[in-house]
């Protein structure tokens, strides 16, 4: 027992020894920016960081009630290289009720963290004087009316919060709906929000309460939803649509002498005051089917301005951003991991990878990411991108990373960039000094020995003198390798003939490039075109699947160009096969379906593509020539 105590307790000081955090951070994120009096909104702080942390029970704001309703807390465990990693997460839960009409702001909080003190960010909320809901499809909570409609039995409630918003901007959007408990109502089409010019995602049901609306019982289920507007322009959201089955009295025999409300089956102006819902096994019941329908509430839509940031790919909404990177010690060469988090609530689908701005002496590699959802719909949460670059030279720093959003609340164009990470990159191959050959010393000209004096009485000699004396001092006989002109004239020519092996090796590696990514565009179009021939597929991956397919084969006809298949539209994809008019509709209508469900991730419509319109887009594909 001794031996497995101290076993335990060197385990907790070696854990405790090489036990580290990531660096604290702090968010927070309001429900809805807008909201009605009366109606509630909720704050979500979230703490990450090593050790204990403690928010307010209590946020001061004038105009507002905030209140913390919750509070969870998790850990995780990470084991690497440099020992173990904990980070512990909280996340703390303000109910925000507003007590008037007006802008309201929530002031910072102080949150202590890890032995330092973190602020949130500033929030602002736009209380309205009512809730923008539908009228006249719900119940009035008036006086009671004599005359009983089918809505006294069902009803169904559209409430969008919002009444302008921008393109692509996700709206939240309730559904209530509401059944009395005594009709027992059975559902056959589930609540479908009609209209035009936006993409609804898919239904969630968060929840059914009882409520007492003039003094009669309702069941009322409440679903959520997102929207986000194609284009701009002024819209009717809705109506919702569902149809269900209630059980009433079997009609009598006696005949109608005025006309009447098809529930008025009991020759009463109230359906409740027959026995049946009193007693209702008493007599034979049956099932009648009704639709069930909200007013449409309108909604603006106005373009995003104009001037966007280079690194702006359609985030709309509020968002922070942290960045790390791992190992920050490596060789030229070596991969590094940058890990970036993107948290905050907008629409998601479209926020990408944030941007190196400076890649010179960097490779980089695609990012991947991954995203984990706060709410029932999606609109906040935290979206993760691991990024792998690889440095060509000495590096003493992570290139900044940038990402741009526009902020429906100011109004504007927000870019943030991440914070500079120091690492050390060794290695390398160093400059090597070639040293120019020096040429010997040449040997000293001998001196051409002087011929001897003639006498002038002297006879002549039948043979002259042999001649030595040249007039002037003898060439050196060095050989011409030692001399120093001699390399200087060499290197001209070894100078142009490097220059030519590396034009040569350069011109292989780009047509080496080009060729392998036209073998990548050859193979992705026909791993495509496989793809579009299923039947399982869902229509968001059909339409995304068919507008990059005809983008690669755009790229593929234009290989002298080019052109990358990430910039192709359908104008250019039009233009680069010469379509006539009917074909350049049908592209582009193929490529506005693909736009619309790639904004939220969902459809307004079926849920499933027909077989005349996978043919049809089979068809126009097959035409690109």
């Amino acid at each position: 027992m001794r031996c497995r105590i101290l076993v335990l307790a060197f385990l907790t000081f070696s854990a405790a020894q090489f036990a580290r955090a990531d660096s604290p951070s702090v968010t927070a994120v309001l429900s809805n920016s807008e909201t009605a009096v009366g109606e509630t909104v909720e704050i979500q702080i979230k703490v990450t960081g090593p050790g204990d942390t403690q928010a307010p029970e209590q946020i001061p704001a004038e105009g507002l009630e905030i209140y913390r309703t919750g509070e969870d807390a998790s850990s995780e465990i990470k084991f690497g290289a440099g020992g173990m990693q904990v980070t512990r997460s909280v996340t703390y839960t303000y109910t925000v009720l507003p007590k008037s009409a007006g802008r309201f702001t929530i002031p910072p909080q102080t949150i202590p963290v890890g032995g330092s003190l973190l602020r949130t960010p500033e929030l602002t909320l736009n209380v309205a004087d009512a809730p923008g809901r539908s009228s006249g499809a719900r119940p009035s909570r008036g006086t009671q009316s004599q005359s009983v409609r089918a809505s006294d039995l069902v009803f169904a409630e559209l409430i969008v919060p919002k009444k302008t918003a921008y393109v692509g901007e996700i709206v939240p959007v309730q559904i209530r709906m509401g059944f009395d408990p005594r009709v027992r109502p059975r559902l056959i089409e589930p609540p479908e929000i009609t209209g035009q010019g936006f993409t609804a995602q898919k239904l969630q049901e968060s929840g059914q309460i009882s409520e007492t609306i003039n003094g009669r019982p309702y069941d009322v289920v409440t679903y959520k939803t997102a929207i986000a507007a194609a284009r701009a322009g002024k819209f009717e959201v809705g109506p919702v649509k569902a149809r269900a089955q209630v059980l009433v009295p079997r009609a009598r025999s006696a005949p109608r002498s005025r006309s009447r409300s098809p529930f008025d089956l009991f020759d009463l102006n109230d359906p409740f005051s027959d026995p049946f819902f009193s007693n209702p096994f008493a007599q034979m019941g049956e099932r009648r089917e009704v639709e069930i329908k909200s007013e449409p509430v309108a909604l603006e839509v106005k373009p995003l301005p104009p001037k966007a940031p280079p690194s702006f790919s359609g985030a709309i909404g509020n968002f922070t951003m942290s960045t790390d990177a791992n190992p920050k010690s490596l060789q030229v060469g070596d991969p590094i991991t940058v890990t970036t988090a993107i948290s905050g609530r907008g629409n998601f689908d479209r926020v990408n990878a944030p941007v190196v701005e400076d890649e010179r002496g960097w490779h980089k590699y695609p990012p991947s990411s991954k995203f984990k959802q706060d709410d029932e719909v999606g609109i906040s949460g935290t979206k993760t991108f691991e990024t792998v670059l690889s440095p060509n030279e000495k590096k003493q720093a992570v290139p900044m990373l940038a990402f741009s959003y526009f902020d429906p609340v100011k109004e504007q164009y927000v870019t943030v960039r991440s914070e500079p990470i120091a690492i050390s990159v060794q290695g390398g191959t160093a400059p090597t000094n070639v040293a120019a050959a020096q040429p010997g010393s040449s040997p000293q000209a001998t001196a051409a020995r002087p011929a001897p004096p003639v006498s002038p009485t002297s006879k002549p000699q039948d043979i002259l003198y042999q001649l030595t004396d040249r007039g002037r001092a003898m060439e050196s006989f060095a050989p011409i390798y030692t001399r120093r002109f001699f390399w200087g004239a060499q290197l001209i020519p070894l100078l142009a003939l490097l220059g030519f092996v590396v034009w040569k090796v350069r011109k292989a590696k780009i047509n080496n490039r080009e060729a392998q990514r036209m073998a990548a565009l050859h193979h992705e179009a026909a791993e495509l075109m496989h793809k579009l021939r299923r039947n399982d597929a869902s229509p968001r991956e059909y339409y995304a699947e068919a507008s990059r397919v005809v983008r690669v084969k755009t790229a593929l006809a234009s290989a002298s160009r080019g052109i990358d298949p990430n910039i192709v539209d359908a104008e250019t994809a039009a233009d680069t096969f010469k379509l006539n008019t009917d074909e350049r509709d049908r592209l582009r209508r193929l490529f506005e379906q693909s736009d619309e469900w790639q904004y939220s991730g969902a459809h307004n419509g079926p849920g499933r593509i027909s077989p005349e319109n996978r043919r049809e887009v089979l068809e126009l594909i097959k035409n690109l020539k």
